[in-house]
C-alpha cells in the first residue's frame, strides 16, 4: 500500500486552489510503489497524480527530481510533467508533507514482460540517457557503491537470520565489488530504478516512464545493469537470455555502448543486484510485519548475485556482437 498519509477532501480542495487545474471532482489512493503517498485526482481540467513525499525522500532533492521530469518531457521523453502552482512553484505542502502535482500518464505496467517489452525498455532507457545529457543539475547516487557498506553494516549482524551463510557470502561479494568497481565510464543522468512497475505500456507500446525519485548522476551502463536485473529474470530466478538480448539490443541501437562499458557490464550487474539485495534486506529485518511498507524478499537478489558471479562477458547477457 502506498498511502501512508491520509488527506481529507477539504484539505485537498484547499491545496488545489493554488493550481490552475479547476475544481476537484474525485480522488483515490494508489496502492502502487513503496516510498511515497500517491493519489489519482480528477479535476475540472483533467487527471493528475498527487504525491506526498514521506520521510525517505529529502525535501532538498525535490527540485532535482521535478526539474528532471520537466527537462526530459521537453526533450520528447514520455513521462509525467510537474504542474506549477499559480505562483510558479512546483513544490507545495499538504498534511504536513512536501507535495507535488504531476500530469497523469496513460498506460499500465506489465507483470509478465515479454521480449518485445524488454526491447522497448532498452530503447527508452537509451533515449532518456541522451535526453538528460544537458540537464545541469547533479545529484549524487546515495545508493551507489560507496553507500553499500553503511547499508550493509545496518543489517550484517542479522543477515544469517534470512539465510544461513549470507553474512560471509555478502561480505565477500561486497569487498570484491568495492575493490574492482569501474571508474571513468560514461556518466550522466540515470533513472536507477527502472523496474517494470515504473514503465507503462498502452496497446503493446511503451507509453512512458514514471517514478524518478531515485534518479541521480551515475554510470549509464550501471542503469543498463539495473534493468537487466529487473526485466530479464523469470519467476524461477533463471536469466532469460532472449530478453537480455532484446533489452541490450534496443539500448545499443539508440546509444552504442563503449568497449569499456561492455567489459564492465558483469560487475555492474553484480553490483546492481547487491544494491537491491541490501535495501530489501534492511527492510526485511527492520520493518515490522503489518506495516504499510511492502517488504520484498532479499533472497531474490541473492540468487541474482550468485548468477552474476558466474558471468565473464557481456555476451552471456545477450549483448549483440
Amino acid at each position: 500500500m502506498a498511502v501512508y498519509t491520509d488527506i481529507t477532501e477539504a484539505e485537498l480542495g484547499t491545496f488545489l486552489k493554488n493550481y490552475p487545474v479547476g475544481d476537484l471532482l474525485s480522488y483515490k489512493g494508489i496502492a502502487e510503489g513503496v516510498e511515497n503517498s500517491n493519489y489519482l485526482l480528477h479535476t475540472g481540467s483533467g487527471s493528475f497524480i498527487l504525491t506526498l513525499y514521506e520521510k525517505r525522500v529529502e525535501r532538498g532533492d525535490l527540485p532535482f527530481f521535478l526539474g528532471l521530469m520537466q527537462h526530459l518531457a521537453a526533450k520528447g521523453i514520455d513521462c509525467p510533467v510537474p504542474v506549477h502552482q499559480k505562483g510558479g512553484d512546483m513544490i507545495g505542502e499538504l498534511a504536513g508533507r512536501p507535495a507535488a502535482l504531476v500530469t497523469f500518464l496513460e498506460g499500465m505496467w506489465m507483470r509478465r514482460p515479454t521480449v518485445q517489452h524488454c526491447r522497448q525498455v532498452g530503447e527508452a532507457l537509451a533515449r532518456m540517457h541522451l535526453a538528460g545529457r544537458d540537464f545541469r543539475q547533479v545529484r549524487k547516487n546515495a545508493l551507489g557503491v560507496r553507500g553499500w557498506r553503511p547499508l550493509w553494516n545496518l543489517s550484517r549482524e542479522r543477515a544469517d537470520e534470512v539465510e544461513a551463510g549470507l553474512v560471509a557470502e555478502a561480505e565477500t561479494d561486497l569487498k570484491g565489488l568495492e575493490a574492482n568497481w569501474p571508474a571513468g565510464l560514461p556518466a550522466g543522468i540515470i533513472h536507477a530504478d527502472l523496474f517494470p512497475d515504473n514503465v507503462f505500456f498502452l496497446g503493446g507500446r511503451l507509453s512512458g516512464l514514471i517514478d524518478f525519485y531515485f534518479a541521480c548522476t551515475d554510470l549509464f551502463a550501471y542503469d543498463v545493469a539495473v534493468c537487466l536485473n529487473a526485466w530479464c529474470f523469470e519467476r524461477d530466478h533463471s536469466f532469460n537470455l532472449t530478453k537480455g538480448a532484446a533489452l541490450l539490443g534496443g539500448y545499443v541501437d539508440v546509444r552504442p555502448l563503449e568497449p569499456r562499458e561492455i567489459s564492465a557490464l558483469p560487475i555492474l550487474a553484480h553490483g546492481a543486484a547487491m544494491r537491491f539485495m541490501l535495501t530489501r534486506l534492511h527492510d526485511w529485518l527492520t520493518v515490522p510485519d503489518g506495516s504499510f511498507v511492502r517488504k520484498k524478499d532479499p533472497l531474490e537478489y541473492v540468487r541474482r548475485m550468485r548468477f552474476h558471479r558466474t558471468i565473464r562477458s557481456a555476451a552471456e547477457y545477450g549483448l549483440p556482437s
